[in-house]
């Protein structure tokens, strides 16, 4: 298991944006728990609905009905955007994305499946038999029929000098030549994330992934959207990735925010694809009293206090202050994302364009916001890829200081490159 930093941190309590570790040092997190923490750390109203519904019953099964569970699933199902959607809730993001892959082979009788390079979609099984990064491929034995596709990745793609309307033009010519040259014509389902999260935070054009949906459509190929890192308006404004793009999916995979901690996933799709898998089925910690308390709790407040429109006005202040603090920095290859997404992408100076990989100097840049109390993640397939997600409450003035922090970590690293 992988450990950030050269001497570990463990973090004890947290309270809004900010969290305390054991020996009582303070951070201002901008990681959230791998884009987790969606609200706030202790948030009262999610935490009165934990403590409420834990002095109650914490656990049935799905064998016995769950208000909370009904309901959470009526109300995500309305936000999907999916016409007749059914929703089947689950712990994790890894295993929202097995049931999507589980629908979309059953009901299409294939195995075939398109993903994009340099994706990730969880550490099971199948979902690693679909993951483009070599870095989270622990093996090449997979139940499903891989094919590739390009444009999630734009810094390193061979298109990078296109503009989007290229740009786009170029990645549906080699969708439609992996189909006619790579499969066997029937293929389940094209997977991809809006934002690639492990990836390094990289996105297309705008209008991309609807391109590809229109080459899908044709063929009868499904369309999932992995918005595990994506969903519920970290993207600004919007509550879904796939919303930037111009198409509606025929399934939607969600985890990680929703939860705000607790271990809440789920997928939502058309009634007739959730309905083809007629295997009996049960779920005996998925969407379970407790966590659909905090789940519904969480949502009203992510509504309620337009979270999503937050996250767009200081994802937008939080971009234009890493522009600012990059510009005179030969070691920041890329600052990419959206709302309170964003990625920057560290190169070796002097090394050409789009140069090579720095992960000694992200492993310098974490180092660095650690010593100014500020928490960031990393990633990318070279591992050289600052990862900033604050939760979607974070204030101006927080803001302001983490990216002030960011940029002094930022320069001490480029001054040593």
């Amino acid at each position: 298991m992988a450990l950030y930093y050269e001497e570990p941190i463990a973090l004890e309590r947290g309270e809004g944006r900010t969290v305390w570790d054991a020996e009582g040092n303070t951070y201002l997190d901008f990681f959230g728990g791998i884009l987790t923490t969606m609200t706030s750390h202790a948030q009262p109203e999610v935490v009165a609905a934990v403590q409420e519904q834990a002095a109650k019953i914490m656990h049935s099964s799905t064998l016995y009905l769950i208000e909370d569970q009904i309901a959470l699933a009526e109300e995500v199902a309305e936000l999907s955007g999916i016409p007749d959607a059914k929703v089947f809730l689950t712990t994790s993001g890894t295993e929202a994305n097995e049931l999507a892959l589980l629908l979309a082979c059953t009901a299409r009788r294939s195995n075939q499946v398109l993903a994009m390079r340099n994706s990730y979609h969880g550490r099971s099984f199948a979902t690693m038999g679909i993951t483009g990064n070599r870095g989270w491929s622990a093996s090449s034995l997979t139940p499903v029929n891989v094919h590739y596709v390009h444009g999630g990745y734009r810094y390193r793609s061979p298109f990078r000098e296109l503009d989007d309307d290229a740009y786009i033009a170029a990645c549906v010519d080699d969708l439609r030549d992996v189909l006619a040259t790579q499969t066997a014509g029937d293929v389940a389902c094209l997977v991809a994330e809006p934002i690639q999260g492990v990836g390094g935070f990289t996105h297309p054009p705008d209008g991309l992934y609807g391109a590809l949906a229109e080459v899908c459509r044709e063929h009868g190929i499904l369309l999932v959207s992995d918005e595990v890192q994506t969903g519920w308006g970290r993207t600004g404004d919007r509550f879904w990735g796939y919303e930037h793009h111009g198409y509606t999916p025929d399934v939607l995979t969600f985890a990680k925010g929703i939860g705000n901690g607790l271990s809440m996933g789920g997928v939502v799709a058309r009634a007739e694809l959730m309905d083809s898998v007629t295997a009996n089925s049960i779920s005996t910690f998925g969407g379970n009293p407790l966590t659909c308390a905090g789940a519904r709790a969480n949502l009203r407040v992510l509504r309620r206090d337009d979270l999503p429109g937050n996250a767009r006005k200081q994802g937008e202040l939080l971009a234009q202050r890493l522009h600012e603090a990059v510009e005179p920095l030969a070691c920041v290859g890329d600052v990419r994302g959206k709302g309170l997404m964003l990625g920057v992408e560290l190169v070796r100076p002097g090394t050409g364009d789009p140069g090579e990989p720095a992960p000694e100097l992200t492993s310098k840049v974490l180092e660095a916001t650690k010593g100014r109390g500020l928490l960031i993640g990393k990633g990318g397939l070279h591992g050289n890829v600052l990862r900033i997600t604050p939760p979607l409450s974070v204030t101006a003035e927080e803001t302001e200081r983490g990216a002030a922090a960011l940029a002094d970590a930022l320069a001490e690293a480029g001054a040593s490159a």
